[in-house]
């Protein structure tokens, strides 16, 4: 089992308008694809302005897997157009965690 941790960081004051595009737009699309998310949460302390994100896979070609099918979903583009077009991320990162073998998520 992996997980897929991304964080978002949105410019000061844009992060609520992002979001109302991705619940909108990309979230019924990853949900497609991807099933249900561990976690979508903004932060309240510590660096501000950003979304997180954490999907769980079984493996890492069970993630590329269903990554590229979501990618080739038309509706996975409107969403990348209308999150570009409102300019709101700053940065991205991403990593794949790999749970330790007592870990609860597993």
């Amino acid at each position: 089992m992996i997980f897929d941790l991304r964080i978002y960081t949105c410019h000061a004051g844009k992060a609520n308008a992002w979001l109302k595009i991705y619940e909108q737009y990309g979230y019924p699309v990853q949900r497609k694809y991807l099933g249900e998310p561990v976690l979508v949460s903004t932060t309240e302390v510590g660096p501000l302005n950003q979304v997180v994100h954490v999907w769980k896979y079984a493996s890492q070609g069970d993630r590329e897997q269903r990554r590229d099918a979501m990618a080739a979903d038309p509706a996975w583009g409107d969403y990348l157009k209308a999150s570009a077009e409102l300019g709101a991320i700053l940065s991205q990162e991403n990593r794949i965690l790999k749970p330790a073998s007592f870990s609860p998520l597993k």
